[in-house]
C-alpha cells in the first residue's frame, strides 16, 4: 500500500481572513481554488512542492447547507470559535491509489470513500459521518485523486516549500501504529508528549524570506 502526503488544512472563518493569515504568516498571496458544492466549503490553494499543497477552506456562504456535518470539523462549535479567532491549521491528508483497501487496513475509523469533485477534479475521500476531526486533528485525512497527475502541480508555488511535519502527542505509540496500519508511518515524525499535555501538528514551511512554523491549536480559546 503506497500512502503519500498529499496536504495541509488551515481553517477560517471566511476567505479573506484565510488569506490574510497565509500573507501574515508566509510573505505570499494564496491563489483561489474553487467551491465544494457537496461540502458547501470554498478554498484557496497553494503548491508547498514535492506533489504536497496548502490549503486555506471556510464555509461558503453562498452555497446552501449540506445535509450532513462539513468535513475538517468546520460544523463542531469548537472548531468554529477557534478559526473565528484567527485561522489554524486543523489537520493534514495522505493520498493512496486505493482508499478502498486502505480503509479496510485501518487501525482507526477514517471514515467511508465518498466521491467528491470541484470543477474538473474529482476525487474519493474518507469522511466520518459527524464531520469530525480524526484524533483532534493529529490522524489525516484520506484521499484517491482520479487524476493522471497530482492536482499540486498546477498549483501557484510562490517559492513556499513543506520541509517536515511532526506531531507532538501524549500517546504517540498508539498513533504511530494507527499510522502505521495504513502506511504513512514515515510521512510525519512522532514525539511523545506528557500524559496531561494536549497533542500538536507542527509544520515547517520553508519560504522565500524564512522558516516558518505553523502549528495546530493546543488549548481552547
Amino acid at each position: 500500500m503506497q500512502t503519500r502526503l498529499d496536504h495541509l488544512v488551515i481553517g477560517a472563518a471566511d476567505l479573506p481572513q484565510g488569506i490574510a493569515f497565509v500573507r501574515e504568516k508566509l510573505g505570499v498571496d494564496i491563489p483561489f481554488g474553487g467551491t465544494h458544492e457537496k461540502m458547501a466549503t470554498h478554498n484557496h490553494l497553494l503548491s508547498l512542492g514535492d506533489d504536497v499543497f496548502l490549503e486555506v477552506i471556510a464555509i461558503d456562504p453562498q452555497t446552501p447547507s449540506p445535509e450532513r456535518p462539513r468535513w475538517f470539523g468546520l460544523d463542531d462549535p469548537y472548531v468554529r470559535r477557534q478559526i473565528q479567532e484567527k485561522p489554524a491549521l486543523l489537520t493534514w491528508v495522505v493520498n493512496t491509489h486505493d482508499i478502498q483497501k486502505l480503509l479496510q487496513a485501518s487501525a482507526f475509523p477514517f471514515g467511508k470513500a465518498e466521491l467528491l469533485r470541484r470543477g474538473d477534479l474529482s476525487w474519493y475521500f474518507g469522511l466520518p459521518e459527524d464531520g469530525r476531526l480524526l484524533a483532534g486533528g493529529m490522524l489525516p485525512y484520506v484521499i484517491q485523486w482520479r487524476t493522471t497527475s497530482h492536482p499540486a502541480r498546477r498549483m501557484a508555488g510562490r517559492g513556499c516549500r513543506l520541509e517536515a511535519l511532526a506531531i507532538h502527542h501524549p500517546h504517540a505509540t498508539w498513533l504511530q501504529s494507527v499510522l502505521e496500519s495504513i502506511g504513512a508511518a514515515d510521512l510525519v515524525n512522532v514525539h511523545p508528549l506528557p500524559a496531561n499535555q494536549t497533542p500538536y501538528l507542527l509544520a515547517t514551511i520553508e519560504t522565500r524570506a524564512a522558516r516558518v512554523e505553523l502549528q495546530t491549536a493546543t488549548k481552547a480559546l
